[in-house]
C-alpha cells in the first residue's frame, strides 16, 4: 500500500509491480466503500456521488483500474482477463484491511462482480450500475439484442485500428451521442491521447476472452444491488432481466428513467440516494 502520512490516507493501491492511484476521502473512520470506474474513464468519473456519499459519513476509495493510468497498464490483453481484474479487487479489499461495500460502473461493474464471485467474504455488499452479471451479459449478447447493441466490442478486438480512432475527434462525438455532456467527453477523450491508457482500456474488452468460464457461472450471496437506467444505449435491459439468476443473497433492481449509460456523472444524487439504502440494508459492518 502507499499512503501520504497524513491520517493514514491512501495515495495509491499496489499489486504484482503495478501501482493503482487512488482518491481516498470523506471521514477517516467512516465505512469504506470502493469506487470502481468504467471505460473509457477513470476515478474522476466518482467525484459528485463520492462527495455526496462522504457527507452521509461514508469513506470512499476511488482508484484508477489496470489500464486507466501508467503506472498499471501491462501491455498483453491476457493481462486484462477477469481474472486480473478480480485479483486487483480484492487485493485494495486486503490493503483497505476490512470488509468494503463495492460498487462498480461499467466495466467497473465487471470486475466489482468478478470480485465478489471469487472473494464474496471480502465484501459487505455489492452494487453494479449498468453491466449485470457476466453470465446474464454473455447470454444476452447470444439471445437477444444486446448482441446487435455491442457492435463496439467486437471492433475493439481488431489491432491498432481502435488505437487510432479513439484519438480522433469522431471518438468525442461518439460519447456525445451516448449521453455525455461536452464536458465530459472532453475529459474521457483527452486521455486516450496517451497511446499506453488508450491501450489498456481496449484491452478490457481484448483480455474477456481469456477469463476463466467461471465467471459466467458463478454466484453472488452478498446483498447486491442492480442499477439500469433506460436511456442506455450500449448496455440493454435484457441482461439485467436475467441477472436475478446469479444472485444468492439479497438482491434488487433500481431503474433510473431518462438517464444514459454515464449514471454516476449524470445522476450522482440519485446513485448516492440508491446507495446509502443499500448500504444500510447491508447490516453492520463485522467481519463476514
Amino acid at each position: 500500500m502507499a499512503t501520504d502520512g497524513s491520517a493514514g490516507r491512501f495515495t495509491a493501491f499496489r499489486r504484482d509491480g503495478l501501482v493503482f492511484p487512488v482518491i481516498d476521502s470523506g471521514p477517516i473512520t467512516g465505512d469504506p466503500v470502493l469506487l470502481l470506474h468504467g471505460w473509457p474513464q477513470d476515478s474522476r468519473s466518482w467525484h459528485e456521488v463520492a462527495e455526496l456519499l462522504n457527507q452521509a459519513g461514508f469513506r470512499t476509495f476511488a482508484p484508477d483500474l489496470r489500464g486507466a493510468s501508467r503506472t498499471a497498464a501491462p501491455r498483453w490483453r491476457w493481462q486484462y482477463r477477469l481474472d486480473e481484474l478480480a485479483a486487483d479487487v480484492l487485493s485494495m479489499i486486503d490493503q483497505i484491511g476490512r470488509p468494503v461495500h463495492v460498487v462498480g460502473h461499467d466495466w467497473g461493474a465487471a470486475a466489482a462482480w468478478a470480485a465478489a464471485i471469487s472473494g464474496s467474504e471480502r465484501l459487505r455488499s455489492l452494487a453494479a450500475l449498468s453491466v449485470p452479471h457476466p453470465g446474464a451479459f454473455a447470454q444476452a449478447i447470444l439471445t437477444t439484442r444486446q448482441g446487435p447493441a455491442s457492435w463496439y466490442m467486437y471492433l475493439f478486438q481488431l489491432p491498432v485500428i481502435p488505437e487510432i480512432l479513439l484519438r480522433t475527434g469522431l471518438f468525442k462525438k461518439l460519447l456525445r451521442r451516448t449521453g455525455q455532456t461536452a464536458q465530459v467527453s472532453e475529459r474521457d477523450a483527452a486521455r486516450l491521447r496517451d497511446r499506453a491508457i488508450a491501450r489498456g482500456g481496449l484491452h478490457w474488452y481484448r483480455g474477456a476472452p481469456f477469463s476463466s468460464p467461471r465467471f459466467l457461472r458463478g454466484r453472488v450471496d452478498v446483498p447486491t444491488l442492480q442499477v439500469w437506467s433506460d436511456g442506455d444505449t450500449a448496455v440493454l435491459d435484457s441482461g439485467i432481466e436475467l441477472t436475478h439468476r446469479f444472485a444468492d443473497g439479497p438482491f434488487r433492481v433500481e431503474v433510473l428513467p431518462h438517464v444514459s449509460h454515464w449514471i454516476p456523472d449524470e445522476a450522482p444524487e440519485s446513485v448516492a440516494r440508491l446507495l446509502i439504502e443499500h448500504f444500510g440494508a447491508s447490516g453492520p459492518g463485522e467481519q463476514r
